[in-house]
């Protein structure tokens, strides 16, 4: 089981929404590398990174410098601590998994394209065997697009079962219900995903201290692999080094 210290990006800065609003933001630090080093000083082997500007599609275009800035960020993460970098949020053209890659990144997670034009992300899979994992973000069973803004009719079992077939690597799932909550995680909705799929699973959401991160490894299916956790960080409700210890 690995435990996955978590970073949003929003204009540069480091940040946790609630349930995915951006109407409940708050903010944690202006600097993210220095959050990233203290998180490979308290012994992280991976980092999750979210691009939140580029999930919800502020582009250039319409916000300058909003997205370029979290790329810059993204960067400099990855040129400064050792540890391995998963991204996600915004990765809809092979421009971005170029870039991406070339930045550092070692695992990249896309959602909204997966969705969209899983035709797309299945040739990705082809030219990048094992880069990419599936981003399944859902509210009671129903996956959410576009920085969770945008609702889909499409399940969270069925998205998982696609998933396997067009050859990601393995699956992050959110529990958008409980993320950024601190409430405790959505393990037997994450048992599902991976009992269904059969890929490797990280849960996400949930997380609110020790205790919980105790209920998953007592409780998890064993392909759930890792678990991402951000704001019982931030809030000082888990001992990063002690957790890895």
């Amino acid at each position: 089981m690995t435990i996955i210290p978590a970073i949003d990006l929003l204009g540069g800065e480091c940040v946790r929404l609630t349930k995915g609003s951006y109407d409940r933001v708050e903010r944690y630090s202006r600097d993210p590398i220095e959050v990233a080093l203290g998180f490979e000083r308290a012994g992280a082997r991976w980092i999750h990174l979210v691009d939140l500007d580029a999930a919800r599609r502020l582009s250039a275009k319409n916000q300058p410098g909003i997205e370029n800035n979290n790329r810059g960020v993204i960067r400099s993460i990855t040129r400064k601590v050792s540890c391995h970098i998963e991204v996600g949020g915004g990765i809809r053209r092979w421009q971005d998994v170029e870039e991406l890659l070339a930045a550092g990144a070692k695992r990249l997670i896309v959602g909204t394209i997966l969705v969209k034009d899983p035709v797309e992300v299945e040739r990705w899979c082809a030219l990048r065997t094992g880069v990419l994992w599936a981003g399944i973000d859902a509210d009671r069973g129903m996956v959410k697009v576009s920085g969770w803004e945008q609702e889909t009719a499409l399940r969270d079992v069925k998205l998982a079962e696609q998933a396997r077939d067009m050859g990601l690597a393995g699956i992050v799932y959110t529990s958008i219900g409980r993320d950024g909550t601190l409430e405790g995680p959505d393990i037997e909705r994450t048992n599902r995903i991976a009992e269904v799929s059969r890929l490797p699973v990280i849960l996400s959401g949930g997380i609110g201290g020790p205790e919980d991160v105790r209920r998953v490894l007592e409780h998890r299916h064993p392909g759930i692999q890792g678990l991402i956790i951000g704001k019982a960080i931030y809030q000082g409700r888990v001992e990063l080094a002690e957790l890895f210890r």
